[in-house]
């Protein structure tokens, strides 16, 4: 029976030994993280840990454990334009550190690096390059100044060992003012538009016009020289036309009487003359 409860006391014994051992000496990295080891003898160490489970010195080592993976970020600005319109931008920024920078980022910055870094280089820059452009530009331009932005962000967040893998603008609105003054320059345009219109349509008139005369002018020449050939023929032609109209507008007409003069021959020769006469009708 001795035996059998002294290999119990061994077993149980190495069974606290390993889990004290694996508590304190050895440590875990996950996927997509990395470890810098803080010795409390030297200090930082310049080696990053990769992923996996590793040994430590208890008591004297501490092991970081930092995330290398890439996390977004909106960076949020209000700044004025070249003609001092104030405008709203939003950046959405993807950014992880520089993995073999790891022990430099953690001595600057600590583990929350990007919290102290990426607000302040974000404002700064999109108020440098925004203050370039007028408020028109940021419309028209928008692909070349999101590239502006990219480049000179990229660069600053360099001197802090990040990577920025996407950077792009999300968000984009001007204030009142400026809107107003779109809509007030929109009514002009149009009221433009409707001048030029108008004008256009004077001229047309006006050519219109200058036709017509010219043509009264030809009809007046052709006939002054019809007549100058014919005689007054053509004269007594539309005269005699015209009164056949006459007689027929006339003759369709109600309460009028016609009276023809007396054309006999008389001591004096005198000859009388054709009436219309109105009647009117009792209502």
């Amino acid at each position: 029976m001795e035996p059998v409860i002294n290999l119990a006391v061994r077993a149980g014994a190495l069974a606290v030994g390993a889990g004290v051992f694996s508590e304190l000496c050895l440590y875990d990295v996950d996927g997509g993280r990395r470890a810098v080891i803080f010795d409390k003898i030297n200090g930082i160490q310049k080696q990053v840990v990769g992923e996996g489970t590793h040994i430590r010195i208890p008591f004297l080592q501490e092991p970081i454990i930092m995330d290398i993976r890439a996390r977004p970020r909106s960076i949020h600005s209000s700044t004025g334009t070249k003609d001092l319109q104030m405008v709203n931008i939003s950046l959405r920024v993807l950014s992880r550190p520089l993995e073999e920078e790891l022990p430099e980022i953690y001595k600057t910055l600590g583990v929350d690096f990007d919290d102290r870094v990426l607000p302040s280089l974000g404002n700064e820059v999109l108020k440098a390059v925004v203050a370039q452009y007028n408020a028109e530009e940021l419309l028209s331009k928008r692909a070349i100044i999101s590239q502006q932005i990219r480049r000179d962000l990229i660069k600053r967040a360099a001197h802090f060992h990040l990577i920025l893998d996407d950077v792009s603008i999300t968000h984009l609105t001007f204030g009142r003012e400026f809107a107003k003054a779109i809509e007030h320059k929109q009514v002009a345009q149009q009221e433009a538009e409707r001048q030029s219109w108008v004008v256009a349509k004077s001229d047309q008139e006006r050519k219109a016009a200058v036709i017509r005369a010219e043509g009264e002018a030809e009809a007046a020449k052709l006939i002054s020289n019809a007549i100058a050939k014919a005689g007054n023929g053509i004269i007594e032609l539309r005269r005699i036309d015209t009164a056949k109209e006459v007689a027929g507008v006339v003759s369709r007409a109600r309460n009028v009487t016609y009276i023809p003069g007396n054309h006999g021959s008389g001591s004096s020769g005198s000859s009388g003359s054709n009436l219309l006469l109105g009647i009117g009708s009792d209502k």
